[in-house]
């Protein structure tokens, strides 16, 4: 544990807290003793006033009678008055220094009391006072006081550094055996992921913590490789169930050919069936090429600011004479300023994807007529561009089956198709921050491809340098 990243940063704080502590309580201490200093001081300055004031009114004798009585009251005070040769003429205390060779001013000095032996020295402060009659006054106060205070003080500080480190340590040792229980549970289901066991997720204990929002980033990523892995065992099945009949049928023609061909008719027509088939190969190939590079986002720094009204208009014009040809009622209904950060090409693909469906599988029989209806409008901060037919339409429990890559709900194959163009669609929906959602048209599909709008301003500052395309008139 102790050599753990929590418990070296654990000791750190608590080290630093313990000098920040210890600087404070010391502080604390010093301003306490200069208070109690200056009270002391304060103290004396006012008896030597009043000393002073005795003296001016009644002279020495006074002032002799006011030491006596003073000296037998006070029990913290000293008095003592020298004259010139040295001899005490009264006071309350003995000075243990030479008295004659006190400067006058603040000093401070050994004494005892009278009824005490010298083996005791006590410390006093005194102001020393040099009369007109060449006397010495000597005025000052016993520090015993002030000592106990300090001793009391330092072992109070002391006993609180003591405490500080022993919650300190504890608290460290807490929130290491805690960080660690966290880190052990994240190491535990690492390993069993890496071991194989994809199902595992980290541990979230719902305190919304740094360690809980790293499991849930981590959970999510974990979710993505499991889809990402489903996904890849799918299409490699998928893979080989459809790409075994094309070449099947590639390789019977070719030997067919090789075997019966008589003529250099007969092996030209065996050698374009082999082409058709290859081309059929080729579409697959590339359809799957172009959903992994959407899905990997390797496009995404393609996208730039674009008026998707434009690219829906093109296509319209380009499908209504296909739509009016297989019978369908052509609509349009397309709104204006409709600014995305997109790919015009990818755009144009998806869109060209679904309308392909819907001319596809929204034909009704004979009589019972159809219609093919595209929208692109602004709703709540996006834009929707739908694609609704009124064709047989796909069930509710099978639309989220029919965007993976070779799943076609004609299971006969009877039309035309490869089953990679809603998977395309969801991709590139995705890469443009979008989705793909597959809505009743009641009867009928509606395919709306939503994705996030951006204003002109917010444009330009998402793609700086690159002028948004005018609006065609």
């Amino acid at each position: 544990m102790a050599r753990t990243t929590a418990f070296k940063l654990s000791a750190l704080y608590l080290l630093i807290f313990a000098i920040f502590s210890g600087i404070i309580l010391g502080y604390i201490a010093w301003n306490t003793r200069r208070l109690l200093d200056a009270q002391i001081t304060e103290t004396i300055e006012t008896e030597i006033n009043a000393l002073a004031e005795q003296y001016r009114q009644g002279g020495l004798r006074r002032l002799v009678a006011v030491i006596e009585r003073r000296g037998r009251q006070s029990g913290s005070f000293l008095y003592l008055l020298i004259d010139p040769r040295g001899d005490a003429m009264t006071g309350n205390a003995i000075l243990r220094v030479p008295v004659q060779s006190v400067s006058p001013g603040w000093s401070e000095m050994r004494y005892n009391w009278p009824d005490e032996g010298e083996e005791r020295g006590r410390r006093a402060k005194v102001r020393t006072f040099i009369l007109p009659s060449g006397l010495r006054l000597f005025v000052g106060r016993d520090l015993e006081e002030q000592d106990r205070l300090q001793i009391t003080i330092r072992r109070a500080r002391g006993l609180s550094l003591l405490l500080v480190l022993l919650m300190g340590g504890f608290g460290a040792w807490f929130v290491t055996r805690r960080v660690l229980k966290r880190v052990e549970g994240v190491a535990t289901t690492s390993a069993a992921i890496m071991a194989g066991n994809l199902s595992q997720r980290l541990p979230v204990t719902n305190t919304d913590d740094e360690f809980d929002r790293l499991s849930l980033h981590l959970n999510a990523m974990l979710d993505r490789i499991g889809e990402l892995m489903t996904g890849l065992r799918e299409l490699s099945d998928n893979v080989a169930h459809d790409l075994r009949t094309p070449l099947t049928r590639l390789r019977n023609g070719a030997e067919g050919a090789l075997r019966k061909a008589e003529t250099l008719e007969e092996a030209k027509s065996a050698l374009e069936r082999a082409i058709e088939e290859s081309d059929h190969l080729l579409r697959i190939f590339d359809a799957l090429q172009m959903i992994t590079r959407a899905e990997s986002g390797n496009l995404a720094t393609s996208l730039k600011p674009q008026r998707l009204e434009d690219i829906v208009a093109s296509l319209a014009e380009l499908y209504e004479p296909l739509a009016e040809e297989a019978g369908l009622a052509f609509d349009t209904r397309i709104g204006t300023d409709l600014v995305a950060d997109a790919n015009r090409e990818l755009i144009g693909q998806a869109l060209s994807n679904l309308i392909d469906n819907a001319l596809k599988y929204g034909v009704k029989p004979a009589g019972e007529g159809g219609s093919l209806t595209i929208t692109a409008e602004k709703a709540g901060g996006q834009i929707r561009i739908a694609v609704a037919d009124r064709g047989p339409g796909i069930p509710e429990d099978k639309r989220a089956a029919v965007v993976e890559r070779f799943v076609r709900l004609d299971a006969s194959r009877a039309k035309p198709g490869l089953g990679l163009g809603l998977s395309l669609v969801a991709a590139i929906a995705r890469l443009h921050g979008g989705e793909l959602r597959l809505e009743d048209n009641a009867p009928g599909l509606r395919a709306v491809l939503v994705l996030p709008e951006v204003t002109d301003s917010a444009a330009r500052t998402l793609a700086p340098g690159i002028a948004l395309p005018e609006k065609e008139a």
